[in-house]
């Protein structure tokens, strides 16, 4: 067992918000297409189905890159890593800014998808570090810098292409990764020396991930949740940029960016959710917000041709849905430090699988059955998520193990 942490070596406040701060920037760089999706397919001369293959692509280098170097975590320092791998974003959203095809661009987003791994170093390197009682706080302060970066990335990259160049957004996005670059190893520093390594070679590290994932079932469940909790928000982004623009609704990019500011109500609300999953435990609050989101994702259809109705919808699923991911992290950022990365690592790589589906299936079905079958398709993934946390509200016990 790892001994209790002395409190002078937990993370102050101020270094909490710095690595929110980062997660933010290092998080930003895949949303950045998402409101101008259409700007990039036009400028490149593809169709709309075919340039979803740029973020599906990310979000399948993401969960590559996760699998094979996340579990690094569990074996050498924490910050070590997230110095390595926020200097080669840096390096890979300057070749996007550069790239002068479609082929070149999509390389390039691979590459950087591949190696963002720091957004998920941090909160392990961070559980290890605060009180247990604040658990829930901490990681839902984390994932509001989650958020935050999408939200900034959206709007920003949606005002940015309508009134100058969509190129500029990968110029910006490039700026604030070398200020990153440069700041975080004096964010991520602490008086905890890391755990002793595990002994296994590489090949028996990544082997291992699979071994912990079957021996926690509810950590399966949980991964399996926020993938398709995942899949649901990409698709409702890049298939909302789509209808926004459409010639039926007839908006520009700068309209799907400040629609994207719906999500700085998850910034308020995800902390505050955090609190209250501390108290009535994650497996209920992760029902409860289920059950609210299904309801805000019924609306989308019959609310989403009118842009302020939208909203409704929109204030629901961004209020509740972050909480499906702070649940699931809690059933397993409670456990053994020694074992947290590896965890994670599983729990992210079905994210960002669940994220890749979205991107293929949101700009695909979008562009076969128009914003019907987008709406058709959130709901089915909604509705999935609502059975599974039913099921495992009712099989909830205090034990981890499969």
């Amino acid at each position: 067992m790892t001994p209790s942490l002395a409190p002078a070596r937990y993370l102050s406040r101020a270094q909490e918000w710095a690595l929110t701060v980062c997660v933010a920037v290092v998080t930003a760089n895949a949303y950045y297409i998402h409101p101008i999706i259409g700007e990039v397919a036009r400028d490149f001369d593809v169709s709309e189905a075919r340039i979803g293959i740029v973020p599906a692509l990310n979000q399948l280098a993401l969960a590559l890159g996760i699998l094979l170097l996340l579990p690094l975590g569990d074996r050498y320092s924490n910050r070590n890593l997230c110095i390595i791998f926020v200097a080669c974003q840096t390096v890979f959203m300057l070749a996007m800014a550069l790239a002068e095809g479609l082929v070149a661009f999509t390389l390039a987003s691979t590459l950087l998808g591949f190696v963002t791994i720091a957004p998920y170093l941090i909160p392990a390197f961070a559980s290890k570090r605060v009180a247990p009682e604040r658990l829930g706080q901490v990681t839902a302060l984390l994932t509001a810098g989650v958020i935050f970066g999408i939200l900034v990335a959206r709007v920003g990259a949606g005002v940015i292409a309508e009134h100058a160049d969509w190129r500029l957004v990968y110029w910006g996005g490039f700026v604030l990764m070398a200020g990153v670059s440069l700041f975080l190893p004096f964010a991520m520093k602490s008086e905890l020396a890391s755990a002793k390594p595990p002994r296994e070679s590489y090949t028996n590290l990544i082997a291992s991930v699979f071994k912990l994932a079957r021996e926690h079932r509810e950590m399966r469940a949980s991964a399996l949740m926020q993938g398709l909790n995942f899949a649901s928000f990409t698709a409702t982004w890049l298939a909302l940029a789509l209808h926004l623009t459409s010639a039926r609704m007839g908006y520009g990019t700068d309209v799907v960016g400040y629609l994207a500011a719906i999500a700085a109500v998850s910034i308020v609300s995800t902390p505050r959710l955090g609190r209250w999953a501390d108290k009535v435990g994650p497996r209920r609050a992760r029902l409860i917000v289920a059950m609210v989101q299904v309801a805000g994702v019924s609306l989308f259809y019959p609310l989403g041709f009118n842009l302020f109705t939208l909203l409704v919808p929109l204030v629901l699923v961004n209020m509740v849905g972050p909480t499906i991911d702070v649940t699931g992290r809690m059933m397993f950022l409670s456990l053994a430090p020694e074992i947290r990365t590896r965890l994670t690592t599983f729990y992210i790589v079905a994210m960002f699988l669940g994220g890749a589906v979205g991107s293929m299936l949101g700009t695909a079905i979008y562009d076969a059955a128009g914003w019907a079958g987008t709406s058709a398709l959130l709901l089915g993934f909604s509705l999935s998520i609502l059975v599974l946390a039913l099921r495992a509200d009712r099989q909830g016990t205090t034990s981890q193990g499969a």
